[in-house]
């Protein structure tokens, strides 16, 4: 079996389970699990038969035997044994963005319905508002999110973490390689897209075939074509089709751009050679009248023969970075060494995996001059850990820590991530909130309220002059819930206003706000704040995704408000 088949049948029992009603815990074990087998690049099937499967995060021994037991019977048991409860056809019916599952096992206790068809039915003929807490809104997102699902269609895409992972690992292999010369990931993935649906690796090679036979032997692949000099296509063990390009050094630049550009990018670029006369391809740039091609060596040369200044990958999605290419003004982009410190991250205080001290840690590895501790509040369920006397007494631990171990070059500042309750106002008390050092404020409940209220509830919290940022703004998870219904524009000008900041989430599954709303926010005056919001101490690292979202957006170091000491920063 493909990792990406043992990982669905992992994810299905999590949800079947979540329709029987088990608690929360052993479903984000299940889900958790499937997640570590969709992404691990080695056949997971063999790890388990070798009693190995123990070594991926999220993998224990109950988990490995349920693996095994799956490839020699076909069918996880305990899947076996619930589907005998309730038809197995609920778990499609939850993969409607926005129909959780407790909704679901509910609408086929009272109605009988059972698949995605009958609940679009229900849905159309308006049968569905007379069942308890649903209305004519819910009917409307069923409706809209099977249409989501039908628009989709065969496509798998994949979360942008998951592609450059196995990519940067291929290519660094290949890289290693005696036949190597140059090696570099291309496509989608070097553009830093939040979605990806295969890799692209473009080289030159002392040896071409031996470097494509290395590729086909590598043990992340599992199946290839034929290589040959010119490379070749494979696909790896959790289902990721690949294409390796060789081409002759001189030719490497114009493959390149080629490869990284998006559709649009290249189709400008083409129509600006026409106007000059020229022909643009992944072999060259021809003169149309004379016939001579100009090949480069790099992609710097591909556009200086345009007439244009060297183009960021992350700009290459065909707005107006031609024409600022072409006049001089293409912006100098924020990168990761520009960040001074962390201003989003959970501990175990709430539901984080290391200890202030370990996260605390972590960013002093990373060079930061600050961490803000943003534990959950207590309406985003966390109980009693996070009452308002535990976050006060958390603001002592961190003034006690600050006083042992902190410097003029690091410092932990007392902060929470609030939940902005419906009505726009926050679950502490502004004695509580004073006490602290940073409020992001975020929601994290009451999803399906109308636009117009929503953004209401939004607009209330930025104007609470507590809050210092928001945060993941829309609320979206890629690739399996839209972003609520608000008007961003709305917000932005709220934000701007009030003086509060906006946070791009790193999270790689949300990278939230997005290179468009990040833009659009930048230039109305809202410092952005790059946070990673991590839950355990390797996740810091996700600052590299929000980074190249404010890349994506056009922005430089001065647009984002974390690239100031805390000094600087608090004057904002």
């Amino acid at each position: 079996m493909r990792n990406a088949e043992i990982a669905a049948a992992f994810r299905e029992l999590g949800t079947l389970y979540e329709l029987d009603g088990a608690n929360r815990f052993r479903v984000l074990a299940y889900r958790d699990a499937a997640k570590s087998i969709a992404e691990s690049p080695a056949p997971v099937g063999e790890m388990a038969l070798e009693g190995r499967a123990t070594e991926l995060q999220g993998i224990g021994d109950t988990i490995q035997e349920k693996i095994v037991a799956l490839l020699e019977e076909g069918e996880i048991p305990a899947a076996a044994k619930l589907k005998q409860k309730f038809p197995a056809t609920l778990v499609d019916v939850t993969g409607i963005p926005g129909v959780g599952a407790k909704t679901v096992r509910r609408i086929y206790d009272e109605t009988g319905i059972a698949t995605t068809d009958e609940l679009r039915a229900a849905a159309e003929a308006g049968e569905l508002r007379g069942l308890r807490g649903l209305g004519a809104k819910f009917e409307e997102n069923v409706i809209s999110g099977l249409d989501r699902i039908a628009d989709r269609g065969t496509e798998e895409r994949r979360l942008l973490s998951d592609v450059r992972e196995v990519g940067n690992e291929l290519v660094a292999a290949l890289a290693a390689s005696d036949a190597a010369d140059k090696v570099v990931l291309a496509g989608s993935a070097r553009r830093w897209t939040d979605t990806c649906k295969d890799i692209d690796i473009v080289a030159t090679a002392t040896d071409a075939l031996a470097l494509a036979e290395e590729l086909t032997g590598h043990p992340l692949i599992d199946e290839s074509g034929n290589p040959s000099e010119n490379g070749v296509r494979a696909r790896t063990h959790n289902g990721i089709s690949l294409d390796l390009r060789i081409v002759p050094p001189d030719e490497f630049g114009n493959l390149l751009q080629h490869f990284t550009g998006s559709k649009e990018h290249n189709v400008k670029l083409r129509e600006r050679a026409v106007r000059m006369g020229l022909s643009v391809s992944e072999h060259g740039i021809a003169d149309t009248e004379t016939g001579d091609v100009t090949r480069c060596e790099d992609e710097t040369g591909v556009y200086r023969r345009l007439g244009l200044d060297y183009i960021e990958p992350e700009l290459r999605e065909g707005r107006d970075e031609i024409a600022l290419a072409e006049a001089a003004r293409l912006p100098e982009l924020v990168t990761v060494a520009d960040i001074r410190g962390e201003l989003h991250c959970h501990t175990t205080l709430s539901d984080g995996k290391n200890t202030l001290e370990e996260m605390a840690e972590a960013a002093r590895q990373r060079g930061y001059s600050y961490l803000a501790i943003t534990d959950h509040s207590a309406t985003h369920g966390f109980g009693d850990d996070v009452q308002p006397d535990a976050l006060l007494e958390r603001v002592e631990e961190i003034a006690a820590y600050n006083a042992e171990h902190g410097t003029r070059r690091f410092r932990l500042l007392a902060g929470s991530e609030v939940n902005i309750l419906p009505d726009g106002s926050l679950d502490y008390a502004d004695d509580v909130l004073d006490r602290l050092d940073w409020v992001v404020a975020s929601v994290h409940t009451s999803f399906r309220i109308s636009k117009e209220k929503m953004t209401d509830r939004i607009v209330e919290a930025v104007r609470n002059p507590r809050v210092d940022c928001l945060g993941h703004p829309t609320g979206r998870m890629l690739l399996r819930r839209e972003p609520y219904e608000v008007d961003i524009e709305a917000i932005v000008a709220a934000a701007a206003e009030a003086g509060t900041m906006i946070e791009i989430n790193g999270n790689p599954n949300r990278r939230d706000l997005n290179d468009h709303n990040a833009r659009l926010a930048a230039e109305a005056g809202v410092p952005i704040v790059c946070n990673t919001d991590a839950h355990r101490t390797s996740t810091l690292r996700f600052i590299e995704y929000s980074v190249a979202t404010a890349r994506r957006a056009g922005l430089t170091a001065a647009q984002v408000a974390n690239t100031r000491t805390w000094a600087q920063l608090q004057k904002l």
